[in-house]
């Protein structure tokens, strides 16, 4: 759905949508799975900059939830999730902002996104924020054996009968820093 500040003029505009499995492309071990509906509104923010200088910055403020699916970082088996959040973002059009040289900006600033001269594609705001909220590790449980680095087979499904190579004495320091993130 794309949103024009054309749209927003005489009033904010309601949104109620429901975007469907694989619509939005979010990562190579992220799947949507089932719709993801979003509730909320976009409106216009006219920003005067001058005499006759303005510019028309879009608010978008929703709320979104649906279920997905991430890979577990051990086992790589999926893991299904409900996933809810919300946000409110203010877009402003691209290029508006550009000054040549290197200038200090605000914090508010950075808060700032950018739409094409075609208008804010609903699905890129909405995507951006669905990976902001999901977590960056998921384990499908917290004793996840994982996957046997020697022949790949799911340790929490079968044992192999792999041999574990003694660790070089050299490297047993480093042992300990890499049970730390395993964890």
């Amino acid at each position: 759905m794309i949103i024009t500040p054309v749209q927003l003029v005489d009033e904010p505009l309601k949104l109620d949508e429901s975007i469907a499995e694989g619509a939005i492309e979010y990562a190579p071990d992220i799947r949507q799975v089932g719709p993801l509906t979003v509730k909320g509104q976009a409106e216009l923010i006219v920003e005067h900059r001058g005499p006759k200088e303005f510019v028309e910055d879009i608010r978008l403020r929703a709320e979104f939830s649906g279920r997905f699916e991430q890979l577990c970082a051990r086992c790589l088996e999926p893991v299904e999730k409900p996933l809810e959040g919300t946000f409110d973002l203010i877009f402003r059009p691209g290029g508006v902002d550009n000054v040549p040289g290197e200038h200090a900006i605000t914090e508010d600033e950075t808060e700032i996104g950018y739409y094409e001269q075609s208008g804010l594609l609903l699905e890129d705001a909405v995507r951006e924020q669905v990976l902001l909220t999901l977590p960056g590790r998921t384990l499908c449980r917290e004793d996840c054996k994982g996957l046997c680095p020697h022949c790949g087979i799911n340790r929490n499904l079968a044992s192999c009968e792999c041999v574990e190579k003694p660790i070089d004495p050299r490297l047993a320091p480093l042992a300990g820093i890499a049970a730390v993130y395993k964890a």
